[in-house]
């Protein structure tokens, strides 16, 4: 039985390195697939990873049609197993409703990887219908860690080290860049605080204040 598998994590959690991955082991049994991408940071129709790894792919755009796509190469006389879908917060939800027809009607394995929201904490449109319509999630296992060595659980954007809270939804960039927009992945406490690594650095918060006022008769009291 065919499935739609979503692949979900913050950035730096190894998803594009996994895509690779999987279509390497059934690219390897003989099995034969399409890769899709949007918006990868090596540019388009790039799938790459930070590890290095970098592979040709399709690239997904706004009137992107996965059912013709796939059609198209099964009418042709080709095979289409399975799809590898990076990037997949960026698809249109249209665009998953396709990838849903794909596995149900033809029978092909469909696995999406993307991050689940966005730097305001907004579910990206794509991974919300992918979230109602997947077969399975799996959230990847390799955690991303926030500059405090806590668990990353939240994508935020920051405009020189300093996060921000307002701008398009889509904005490309990566997490370390030298850019003025980047990214960095944070704990959900040092995400509502709006605390980077480099604003943490510059304030001397150690040791934290606490965030209401002491007790009469305790210390400062």
């Amino acid at each position: 039985m065919a499935e739609l598998v979503f692949f979900s994590g913050t950035m730096d959690c190894g998803k594009s390195t996994l895509a690779l991955q999987m279509d390497h082991n059934h690219a390897a049994r003989g099995r034969a697939g399409l890769l899709f991408t949007a918006h990868d940071r090596a540019g388009a129709g790039r799938l790459s990873s930070r590890l290095g790894l970098l592979v040709d792919a399709l690239e997904v755009a706004e009137d992107t049609d996965f059912w013709a796509a796939v059609v198209d190469v099964l009418q042709g006389g080709g095979r289409v197993d399975y799809l590898i879908c990076d990037e997949a917060q960026f698809y249109r939800p249209e665009q998953v409703d396709q990838l849903a027809r794909v596995v149900d009607e033809l029978g092909v394995d469909v696995f999406a990887f993307g991050i689940t929201t966005d730097f305001r904490t907004r579910l990206f449109p794509g991974s919300q219908r992918l979230l109602e319509l997947a077969d399975r999630v799996q959230v990847l296992q390799v955690e991303a860690l926030c500059w405090c060595g806590r668990r990353a659980t939240h994508n935020a954007r920051t405009v020189d080290g300093a996060m921000v809270v307002e701008g398009d939804q889509v904005v490309v960039g990566d997490t370390g860049s030298s850019s003025e927009v980047g990214y960095e992945v944070l704990c959900r406490d040092h995400h509502r605080r709006r605390m980077t690594a480099a604003t943490a650095t510059s304030s001397a918060l150690s040791p934290e204040t606490l965030p209401f006022p002491p007790a009469p008769g305790g210390p400062g009291g």
